[in-house]
């Protein structure tokens, strides 16, 4: 019996240690694994500007490494473009030619032409006068009877031409001492000006090629070498705005009413060990895409997350991107 006693006890202990270490995790469950969280953790950002350029090209020299600091001004790289080189010498051919051409139009006829259109029209005037009197001739000689009608027609057509001589060996020398028309100046002017456009457009492609800081901070990531090609629009490089230090925080909706623009808040930053002042100054849905969290196990409704910014109340504070920031609530 006692024997039998023994092995019914032997067989209990593991049923009893099962049970305890159920009830063990059970208990667990309930105080602890139930309760809300008392921390929000964020991580500290800062605002980048995105460097790139307007016309493709290939990475000729860097000016500026990971990490430098730069002012607004700076250059921090230049890109190789032959082609607009190339085409910055054809634009600037036309302007030469239109140049050439407008002033042209202005000036008027050289003193040589001039001077030739007078002399034929000189000429054309003695062709004239002769003409005419070798007409009034054979018209008095045909008035006598002498020669006939057709050797007077032959004369007077002969006098006729001459006069339509005179008068366009005339107008050719007024139009080269008046010079072009006043259209013809504003054409000129007009294709000189476009000419002018084409030029400053190519240079502004050039000057394109000189990727120039637009503000103060520090480079914080390169993603081209040298010598690489980068097509238009392109990142090449992001200088980070150090006095433009922010944190941001994902707060589910049930907790937000602690959280208002414009509010306060104290987070501690393990990096530096240490707590630090902030400002809320962003709350936004982050959409359904976003982590939530069923309030029941039936689920009555979600509970979204919404995005909190804040900026630090001390801008030169030691607080590097990617820093935790904890919220100890």
């Amino acid at each position: 019996m006692d024997t039998e006693n023994r092995k019914s006890g032997s067989k209990l202990i593991p049923i009893l240690v099962f049970a305890a270490v159920i009830i063990a995790v059970g208990l667990y469950g309930f105080f602890f694994l139930n309760q809300e969280d008392n921390i929000i953790q964020g991580e500290a950002d800062v605002t980048e500007v995105r460097i790139s350029s307007k016309v493709p090209g290939r990475v000729a020299k860097y000016w500026v490494e990971e990490g430098s600091f730069v002012k607004k001004g700076d250059t921090l790289a230049v890109l190789s473009i032959p082609d607009v080189e190339a085409k910055l010498a054809q634009a600037t051919a036309a302007a030469s030619g239109a140049a050439a051409q407008n002033q042209k139009a202005i000036k008027g006829a050289r003193a040589e032409q001039i001077q030739g259109a007078y002399e034929m029209w000189q000429k054309a005037k003695v062709g004239v006068d002769i003409a005419e009197k070798s007409f009034s001739r054979v018209k008095n000689l045909y008035d006598k009877g002498v020669v006939t009608a057709q050797k007077r027609d032959e004369v007077e057509a002969q006098y006729e031409a001459a006069v339509a001589t005179e008068r366009a060996a005339k107008s050719q020398y007024d139009m080269a001492v008046n010079g072009a028309e006043r259209e013809d100046r504003e054409a000129a002017a007009a294709l000189l000006e476009r000419a002018k456009g084409a030029v400053a457009e190519v240079e502004s492609y050039i000057a394109e090629s000189y990727l120039i800081s637009p503000i103060d901070g520090s480079i914080s990531e390169k993603f081209p070498n040298e010598g690489e090609l980068v097509g238009t629009g392109a990142p090449i490089m992001n200088v980070a705005k150090l006095d433009d230090k922010w944190g941001s925080f994902n707060v589910r909706e049930d907790r937000l009413k602690d959280y208002k623009v414009g509010k306060d808040i104290t987070v501690f930053v393990p990096a530096l060990d240490q707590n630090i002042d902030m400002t809320i100054y962003y709350i936004k849905d982050l959409g359904s895409y976003a982590a939530w969290k069923a309030t029941k196990i039936t689920g009555q409704y979600d509970r979204k997350t919404f995005e909190v910014r804040a900026r630090f109340k001390d801008p030169s504070i030691e607080v590097l991107p990617g820093m935790s920031l904890i919220i100890k609530e």
